[in-house]
């Protein structure tokens, strides 16, 4: 589908019309997509700020459900888990000063887990970086592997405890450590990682192939995420946990069934078998189509009273 920038004939059509046509749909969720923020969409667009955020609850939702229906029973090899950090209202440390902050606000994690050989976000989860969240997470995911896999995590303690109380033995895990140095002094005081020295791998459960042990691929795919959602050093970040969330389910809809993988030539729903062909934005909103029809009540015609016998 062709994005169009600077929709001036249609600035009048989105404020006066109470429905967004399908067109107009794909072409705001296309731009949520690629990383605008609502205020960035609304100036490109002429659509209201009230209108976009809809909308992206709208596809959040019905992105969500069908992950959550259709991502089942997927044949893997090798699945790497990850957590990524981002924010939602405003920093941790500055919650406590910030006025009016809902709840939910702080810190915000999001927890992925990718299939090595297909690229595909087989499950995600958004909340805290604690067990319980690790022990859901990784329950989710079990639920919608369909054999033993070799899994990667990285050292955070959660994962031991969640994989040991939701897969037990039946799994091939190991957890890969990185070493980090301290930065040159003319890497001091600006925004920039600590070197990586080394890496320790270890095996933790089953007999994990050593060689094959990595984050890379969810790493990469967190990387992706965090530049079309998480950039922390700018404004496109959510107010609200639960629009975080939508913005999650959109993301991963996107990356998994719309996006075509450069190195696979195919989507990396199509690649692990979930889908047929490779979807397009349209396909998303007519998702939302779908939900909205089904949850839209059934207007009955008059009662008709039956004639006595």
């Amino acid at each position: 589908m062709t994005l169009m920038l600077g929709f001036g004939a249609h600035k009048c059509h989105f404020e006066l019309m109470n429905r967004l046509t399908a067109e107009d749909r794909a072409r705001i969720l296309h731009l949520l997509c690629e990383g605008q923020s609502i205020r960035a969409v609304t100036r490109l667009t002429g659509a209201s700020k009230n209108t976009v955020t809809k909308l992206l609850i709208d596809a959040g939702k019905a992105c969500a459900d069908y992950h959550d229906g259709n991502v089942r029973n997927v044949k893997a090899e090798r699945i790497q888990v990850d957590e990524i950090w981002s924010l939602t209202y405003a920093k941790q440390k500055n919650v406590a000063s910030a006025k009016a902050a809902p709840d939910g606000a702080g810190d915000t994690w999001t927890w992925t887990a990718i299939e090595a050989d297909t690229k595909l976000i087989v499950s995600y989860s958004v909340g805290g970086r604690d067990g319980e969240c690790a022990m859901w997470f990784i329950d989710d995911l079990r639920a919608r592997l369909a054999n033993r896999v070799q899994l990667t995590s990285d050292g955070h303690k959660a994962y031991l405890e969640a994989f040991e109380g939701v897969f037990g033995a039946d799994v091939d895990y190991a957890q890969l450590v990185k070493i980090y140095g301290s930065g040159p002094e003319s890497a001091k005081g600006r925004y920039s990682p600590a070197d990586c020295t080394r890496i320790k791998k270890t095996k933790i459960e089953g007999n994990p192939d050593m060689a094959h042990v990595s984050t890379s691929y969810v790493e990469r795919s967190n990387l992706t995420m965090r530049m079309r959602r998480f950039t922390g050093l700018t404004n496109v970040f959510s107010k609200k946990v639960e629009n975080h969330a939508y913005a999650v389910a959109l993301h991963m809809m996107y990356y998994n069934f719309v996006r075509l993988h450069s190195k696979l030539r195919m989507s990396p729903a199509m690649a692990a078998g979930v889908s047929d062909r490779l979807w397009e934005v349209a396909d998303i909103v007519a998702l939302i189509e779908a939900s909205e029809e089904a949850s839209t009540p059934k207007v009955c015609g008059p009662y008709k009273q039956r004639d006595a016998d």
